[in-house]
């Protein structure tokens, strides 16, 4: 079963709706009344405009006429294009459209049952990590007799004018959707994780294995439900919907509705000389200015294929504006790709997704001010709320999000859309428990794009190990909430730093309450010892203090092995050393090649250093063949690190 649903201004739709018919009355909602507030925040539209219910716009009025894919839609005098490109990728998918309109055909019009007919529609969003209900009476603003905002061709079907209702309704008003993006959008209608990827900063025209990564991916996420739209880059407001020499449009989103790697025949193969066609089918939510080029409706490509052909290799068309591209086309003249993956249900039990709601926070006592700025800021940057997650494998893609509270319903008040936002991640010590307080030997593995949008994101391919995320605002001492949603195809086991050092416990005081930390980070091991010419040496380091250690991933075939590998021990006294030990992994039994032992006084140097391996026994034990390269760093203050 899935989280509560939360229902806007508390109301209720069933018996609102049970009210209405009871009384013989058509809905008409309290909370977002049909007039210029709902409309704009401080200005007046000119011209009149007249609320009307759909019966009084057309005959025979309709939620869906047919298939809700199957109708173009316009988005209106002054409608929201990214609302229009939206409304055509939610359609794409069932699952979807169906969740963000509930009970779809209990809230159609019936022309049987008018006298169960009230006015009420309801809708769904995932508004800030929560399922929210939205509830509307079916007023829409019109001049002339015409809808302002979106609609569609089929004049009497309206689920796309409704829906746009309820959305303004639950940001504040219809002018809260200027400046919302089509990705922000279809994220709030489907409560997917969105990625945009620069086509060209891949390379996926010039780097082929790039490129079938790329389809591999998409596939995927189209598979599981996913949605995916792209755009051409317009340099300028003049250029925008400028049509390229290829007949697609500038500056306008286009929506993916099949993707496909087709296995061609003998006959076919002679034909296209190629065994396999990697193919993408693309929509214009206009339904207008389609594709031109190789694999358009009239290029010669369509006529080597029968009927037959296109129907068992999947090459069909469900809608006037539906084309097929080549997966190069494809590379070579989209600029921008959103890909929108569909994160709502665990797949075979594994959390692909894993997120939080936190608070960047003002408080007099540093040790709880929670809004320290971004990375620019290095005195305060730390005391921001700090995440660690954990890679359990190498090589695995990992998206990251942060979305900063909405407040657009505050702008009558003065308050900004939003505030510059963005996140640092570093790789921290394998062992990490507490807050970083200081970086020293931790590596900056990534930093998102700062900018005032409601959400930045990272995508990035992580090492096995742990990571600290740290989301900022860019200027320090701000409050705000945030949510914060991380996705991988691996557990990665999501968790606020909220400890600072170790807490008081009998059980520590009863053992001795740690008195100093320290750090380290073992670079290397070179020169090992290799018994054999053809002996295949596979090393890997173990980190101990005490009952504590810490084990790194396996290098394979190699005696000079590249490590980074960091931990950190909280210690009751630096008579308790730090041995660092090299192993041979082998498939019986594995090899002990060496260790260094370490009393990590918090006199010591803090620079890179070279130690020999020695046997066990100590630092006076006899030396061994090969070195460890490492830095350690101890402090008798267990907030310095």
């Amino acid at each position: 079963m899935g989280p509560p649903l939360k229902l806007f201004k508390d109301q209720k739709y069933q018996e609102l709706k049970q009210e209405c018919i009871k009384d013989g009355r058509l809905f008409c909602d309290p909370t977002f009344l049909p007039e210029n507030d709902s409309l704009f925040y401080n200005r007046l539209l000119p011209g009149k405009v007249v609320w009307k219910r759909p019966q009084d716009i057309c005959d025979d009025p309709h939620l869906i006429v047919g298939n809700i894919s199957n109708h173009q839609l316009i988005q209106g005098r002054l409608g929201h294009k990214p609302m229009v490109s939206a409304f055509s990728c939610l359609a794409v998918q069932e699952s979807h459209w169906t969740k963000t309109i509930p009970n779809h055909k209990e809230q159609e019009w019936d022309p049987r049952k008018l006298d169960k007919y009230a006015g009420i529609f309801h809708f769904r969003f995932w508004h800030f990590g929560e399922w929210t209900e939205v509830v509307i009476d079916d007023m829409l603003p019109t001049i002339n007799g015409d809808l302002v905002f979106s609609f569609s061709t089929s004049m009497n079907e309206f689920w796309n004018a409704l829906l746009e209702k309820a959305y303004a309704k639950l940001l504040g008003c219809y002018e809260a959707l200027d400046g919302l993006t089509t990705t922000d959008i279809i994220v709030d209608f489907t409560g997917t994780l969105a990625e945009t990827v620069d086509m060209q900063k891949g390379r996926y025209t010039e780097l082929v294995e790039e490129k079938y990564k790329l389809f591999r991916e998409l596939y995927k996420t189209f598979t599981k439900g996913g949605l995916i739209c792209c755009s051409i880059e317009s340099p300028n407001q003049e250029e925008q919907e400028v049509e390229t020499d290829w007949g697609l449009l500038k500056g306008h989103t286009y929506t993916m509705t099949d993707i496909r790697k087709i296995r061609l025949g003998e006959r076919l193969v002679e034909v296209f000389s190629t065994e396999k066609l990697y193919m993408v089918r693309l929509r214009n939510p206009l339904g207008r200015q389609e594709w031109s080029g190789p694999w358009s409706e009239i290029s010669e490509e369509w006529q080597q294929l029968t009927a037959a052909d296109r129907k068992n290799l999947g090459l069909v068309m469900s809608d006037d504006g539906e084309f097929w591209m080549s997966l190069e086309d494809f590379c070579r003249n989209f600029h921008e790709l959103h890909v929108c993956r569909n994160v709502n249900n665990p797949i075979f039990g594994r959390k692909e997704l894993e997120s939080v709601v936190g608070c960047w926070t003002v408080d007099d006592d540093p040790l709880m001010n929670r809004s320290g700025g971004c990375y620019n800021n290095r005195d305060t940057f730390l005391q921001n709320p700090q995440y660690i997650f954990t890679v359990p494998e190498d090589g695995h893609k990992v998206i990251m999000s942060l979305q900063q509270k909405d407040l657009r319903t505050y702008r009558r008040m003065g308050r900004p859309d939003n505030y510059i936002i963005g996140f640092e991640l570093f790789k921290v010590e394998m062992n990490r428990k507490f807050r970083l307080h200081h970086l020293y030997i931790q590596e900056r593995a990534g930093t998102s794009t700062y900018i005032d949008t409601r959400t930045v994101f990272l995508s990035k391919y992580l090492k096995k190990g742990n990571y600290v995320l740290v989301p900022t605002m860019f200027q320090h001492g701000r409050t705000s909430e945030f949510l914060l949603r991380i996705f991988s195809e691996v557990p990665v086991q999501l968790r606020e730093l909220t400890l600072d050092m170790p807490k008081m416990s009998c059980w520590n005081l009863a053992r001795g309450y740690p008195k100093v930390v320290t750090q380290i980070t073992v670079h290397s091991a070179e020169g090992l010892e290799k018994k054999y010419a053809n002996e295949n040496v596979n090393p890997y380091l173990i980190i101990k203090c005490g009952k504590e250690e810490v084990r790194s991933p396996i290098q394979k075939n190699t005696v000079h092995a590249i490590f980074d590998t960091q931990a950190i021990f909280y210690r009751r006294t630096t008579d308790i050393p730090i041995i660092v030990q090299v192993w041979n992994s082998r498939k019986f039994c594995d090899q002990f090649l060496g260790q260094i032992t370490l009393d990590a006084d918090p006199s010591d140097c803090r620079d890179l250093k070279s130690l020999y391996l020695r046997k066990k026994g100590g630092p006076t034990a006899k030396v061994k063949q090969g070195h460890i390269s490492f830095k350690v760093i101890s402090s008798d203050d267990l907030t310095e690190l």
